[in-house]
């Protein structure tokens, strides 16, 4: 059986998100970001003296200060990573906001939730904006990708992502294969989209093997 056309993996979150993830794939990659990590004035010294913080983006250690073995209850393994890097004492969580809510509750008092501007989930901790996510339009040549005849793996990784993305996809005449982290990114998205494939975890780790079995199907 002849082999399917090679995908092209089309990857929309911030930069240093979407260039981590090309590394971890063989195979074509465009790289469009759909939105821009701006850090946002707030009290520095009053959160680096928190007693312990919960992280839900790796965008938000760098703004938590020096760990100091602080606790950290963070959302999955990529951030977990940076948290123990900076010193904290961590508990990684399944990968989503939600997966963190008993962990909080068995966790210590004080604990700050750094967070971007826009929250997917509100955690039951106070809350400080410690960057935005300004969207970004895509770039001519992930433009001309959606316009190709060649089958493109779009991975959403949040509902506002999916929408900041369908927005744009609308006209898409490539196929179109969405990978989706969560239901509420999957149900985000409103343009095309010839397969849908839902991640087994709402993880990065799960998330890459779903690009990689969507790739595979059409491979084999």
């Amino acid at each position: 059986m002849p082999r399917g056309p090679t995908p092209t993996l089309l990857l929309t979150r911030p930069l240093a998100s979407s260039r981590w993830l090309a590394g971890r794939f063989d195979g074509p990659v465009v790289i469009s970001p759909v939105m821009r990590i701006v850090p946002l004035p707030f009290d520095r010294a009053a959160l680096a003296d928190a007693p312990g913080v919960v992280l839900t983006s790796a965008h938000a250690v760098p703004a938590a200060g020096p760990g100091r073995g602080r606790p950290a209850i963070c959302v999955g393994a990529r951030t977990a990573a940076m948290a123990r890097r900076a010193g904290f004492r961590v508990t990684e969580g399944p990968g989503d906001a939600a997966g963190l809510l008993p962990l909080i509750a068995a966790g210590p008092p004080g604990l700050v939730h750094p967070h971007g501007r826009h929250v997917a989930q509100r955690l039951p901790v106070p809350g400080v904006a410690v960057y935005d996510q300004q969207a970004l339009p895509l770039t001519p040549e992930a433009r001309a990708l959606l316009q190709g005849a060649g089958p493109v793996i779009l991975p959403v990784f949040s509902p506002r992502s999916a929408g900041l993305v369908a927005d744009q996809a609308r006209d898409a005449r490539a196929p179109l294969w969405l990978v989706a982290i969560s239901p509420a990114a999957m149900a985000a998205w409103t343009g095309p989209a010839d397969r849908r494939l839902l991640a087994d975890a709402p993880s990065g780790r799960a998330m890459e093997d779903a690009i990689r079995r969507i790739a595979r199907a059409e491979q084999s």
